[in-house]
């Protein structure tokens, strides 16, 4: 019997492998390529250190800022080692191990360890990052939906007002309303989401817009399709990359915006161990205790940085220009 010639075998394995591709569905081929991605696999170390962390704090080193504090070691440099009279000084506190007891990040005005902190911190950023992009993005998306399939008066509303909202640079909007209700944490989450709105809103209305005209769409509006129904079938479903990407990356703007509200005292407010807070109260220390502004600081650059790397990891995959197959 003949051996295929060079061609033939060539032709062979790429049949191969298209069926092996055709084989795959389509969650498992953007599974494939995203763990292929070293950007995506950065960021998701990233975030899920961050998320791991937040999660086991309260387990692992409960915190409470009116108690663990010890003015005796108030601004403490950061060391990995601690001398026989800072652990006699913490002997003397019940709640401490001195055994294991050390202070990588120092201690702040108020003799209260930075490590611990910035870790429970990470709970209040990822928490207000995390409820204000559902919020936002819940609302967003139904108008976009609506906006888009609906055109009229209906659209014509929408985007006006998301052009008055997109008018104002999201923080100055963000200060506004929360100078308006007050300064708070739950003020500031509010402030955060309606800032976010527009972005989504934006995003989905143009998608809508391009498949609202498409084939299948059109089949299912013959089939005796009512609107919903095409809408959240057919509609929804085939604009959810873009909408994926937008989370990933709006959690990330979240924390900076947080942390920026918490710097000028208008979101969290002492003694809550937010980064913004944080960064405020090392900054009347920076010359004496730069770590109090640096280790919260360092983490507000980290958890963005990974969320920011994770979201282009998840555009590069679910974008189809960039397919191609391996």
């Amino acid at each position: 019997m003949k051996a295929p010639s060079g061609g033939a075998a060539a032709v062979a394995g790429t049949l191969t492998d298209a069926e092996a591709v055709r084989g795959r569905s389509l969650l498992q081929d953007s599974l494939r390529r995203f763990f292929r991605n070293p950007t995506g696999m950065v960021g998701l170390a990233v975030t899920l250190f961050f998320i791991v962390m937040s999660l086991l704090a309260p387990v692992l080193r409960p915190y409470d800022a009116t108690t663990d504090r010890n003015l005796r070691l108030r601004l403490s440099p950061p060391s990995w080692t601690m001398t026989p009279e800072e652990r006699t000084e913490l002997s003397e506190d019940a709640d401490i191990d001195v055994g294991r007891w050390t202070l990588p990040f120092g201690t702040d005005e108020n003799g209260r360890d930075l490590l611990v902190r910035v870790w429970h911190g990470g709970r209040i950023s990822l928490r207000i990052g995390i409820i204000a992009v559902a919020i936002s993005s819940t609302i967003g998306v139904l108008l976009g939906l609506l906006s888009g399939y609906m055109r009229g008066w209906i659209d014509l509303i929408t985007v006006w007002l998301m052009d008055i909202l997109q008018a104002f640079p999201g923080i100055l909007l963000a200060i506004a309303i929360v100078a308006t209700l007050g300064p708070s944490l739950t003020n500031a989450l509010i402030a955060i989401s309606i800032t976010q709105i527009p972005s989504y809103v934006r995003i989905t209305r143009s998608v809508v817009l391009g498949l609202r005209e498409s084939e299948y769409v059109q089949a299912a509006k013959a089939l005796g399709g009512r609107g919903p129904r095409v809408v959240f079938n057919h509609i929804f479903p085939n604009s959810l990359s873009p909408i994926m990407v937008q989370l990933t990356l709006s959690i990330g703007t979240v924390i900076l915006e947080v942390a920026a509200l918490g710097f000028l005292g208008l979101g969290a407010q002492p003694p809550d161990p937010e980064w913004g807070v944080m960064i405020r109260d090392g900054y009347r220390q920076f010359l004496r205790a730069p770590w109090m502004s640096i280790f919260p600081g360092l983490a507000i650059f980290l958890s963005v940085v990974g969320f920011n790397l994770l979201g282009d990891a998840i555009r590069d995959v679910l974008d189809p220009r960039l397919k191609n197959v391996s």
